[in-house]
């Protein structure tokens, strides 16, 4: 049935240069059996798993724990997310969600209607505090998309198996930092006057504490910010890595 739908999907793809879902379909293809690839990049099975949307490239990567810190291990292409650039605000906005979340083993269903898939956590305890509203934000196969995050079959089967193999080996929750871009300044900078600037910079200040620490960040919600400072008034919204 899945590789009905995916030829199905091709179909529909053919002749669209540069469509994401048919790259996304081609690099799939083209991958190493998810062990071999493990042994040849130094990382041991059930490490911890941190998870990096990068929206505007379509693209994840999956970050292991070696040792203290979090190294790359893959990139998995992203084929579908709907909507924009920008934060989901309200159910049926048709918006794929941005911002700091946790997943922890009760979010993976293996019964999914898009072949595998798990909820990102939307709304968080940040998006509860802003007044947004959605539900079941998901990231799944099938390589179709409305408001969630779709892989091909193989990554999202690819990402159940170090997620699961992780939980086995103790994780509590796998951070995932849904990001519009890649937080530089020469980014943030391209996007002056953009109304979702300011939400983009607490991101930014936020991501920032991976790049010096090598481990996601503990993330609070304070007065309606982002924040890797918790203190009176603040919500947390996730543990760090």
């Amino acid at each position: 049935m899945i590789a009905l739908l995916v030829a199905g999907i091709l179909g529909v793809l053919a002749g669209r240069d540069g469509d994401p879902a048919e790259t996304a379909l081609r690099a799939g293809a083209a991958r190493a059996p998810l062990a071999e690839r493990l042994r040849e990049r130094g990382f041991a099975p059930g490490s911890a798993v941190h998870l990096r949307i990068y929206k505007a490239e379509h693209r994840m990567e999956v970050w292991l724990r070696r040792g203290d810190r979090y190294a790359l291990f893959d990139t998995y292409p992203i084929c579908r997310w709907s909507g924009r650039l920008g934060p989901k605000l309200r159910e049926g906005d048709g918006q794929a969600p941005e911002g700091f979340y946790a997943v922890r083993r009760t979010a993976l269903n293996p019964n999914s209607a898009y072949h595998l898939s798990f909820n990102l956590g939307f709304p968080n305890a940040h998006d509860r505090a802003l007044g947004r509203t959605g539900s079941f934000l998901m990231v799944h196969g099938a390589c179709v998309s409305v408001g969630c995050y779709a892989m091909t079959d193989r990554g999202i089967e690819d990402l159940w198996a170090l997620m699961t193999a992780a939980y086995d080996a103790g994780q509590r929750e796998v951070a995932v930092d849904a990001l519009p871009f890649r937080m530089t300044p020469e980014m943030l900078d391209r996007r002056a006057g953009d109304s979702n600037l300011g939400f983009w910079r607490e991101l930014a200040a936020v991501d920032a504490r991976f790049a010096e620490t090598g481990r996601p960040a503990a993330v609070w919600s304070c007065a309606g910010r982002y924040s890797v400072r918790g203190g009176p008034g603040c919500a947390p919204v996730r543990s760090g890595g």
